[in-house]
């Protein structure tokens, strides 16, 4: 069942299994979006219909602006936004809390639990922003060494974002447990990449070993 849902700092869309199996996922959007995208609908769909408590909702730059991308300067007002929402989840569930987000959505989910490891149990990236398009030489991995969430990485083969091969190189620097899930054919919009959400539902309870 999907309902509006909206609570301090937080608003999107809660779904809710009919039998859950006690595990939530928060799920949020990329620089062009918003949670009503459909790349993040059939995720929470296919989640929801898994078991799992699906919060997909919008950044707090979105929340402002209806149209636009964010500004660097308020990407930790974002991440404070993150953070509501899976504190939120974590009130509302009893197994494991996951944070997911596509592309920019998803870079600042990882950042946030760089610097703080016990927000998630694990991530999934939905086409990570490893570097701007046809800018390899400024990557986005800085706080790759710090980041102790295991992670789920789901990349089209064909994202300008980053290059499969690039993006194995840079899952090298993270110490905690990573997996890559390759989309074949995909861009960085993922187009169909939900039909794989078994999979991506198992690999990520592969990698927190549960």
């Amino acid at each position: 069942m999907e309902e509006p849902f909206e609570a301090t700092g937080v608003r999107g869309f809660l779904h809710r299994p009919d039998r859950g199996n006690g595990h939530a996922l928060a799920l949020t959007h990329g620089a062009g979006s918003n949670c009503k995208g459909p790349l993040l609908v059939r995720f929470a769909h296919a989640f929801e219909s898994a078991g799992y408590l699906v919060l997909r909702y919008d950044l707090p730059f979105r929340q402002q602006r209806s149209k636009g991308p964010p500004f660097p300067a308020t990407a930790e007002r974002d991440r404070e936004g993150i953070a509501r929402a899976a504190e939120t989840l974590r009130g509302m569930a009893s197994g494991h809390v996951f944070l997911g987000g596509h592309s920019y959505g998803g870079r600042q989910s990882a950042t946030l639990a760089a610097a703080q490891p016990q927000i998630a149990d694990a991530l999934l990236l939905l086409s990570y922003p490893l570097h701007p398009p046809n800018k390899p030489g400024q990557p986005r991995t800085s706080f790759f060494p710090q980041l102790r969430t295991p992670a789920l990485f789901v990349h089209g083969a064909n994202d300008p974002f980053g290059s499969l091969e690039q993006l194995r190189e840079a899952m090298g620097l993270i110490p905690a447990r990573t997996d890559l899930l390759a989309v074949e054919g995909a861009g960085h919009d993922l187009a169909r990449a939900a039909d794989l959400a078994l999979d991506v539902i198992e690999r990520l309870h592969v990698l927190i070993g549960s």
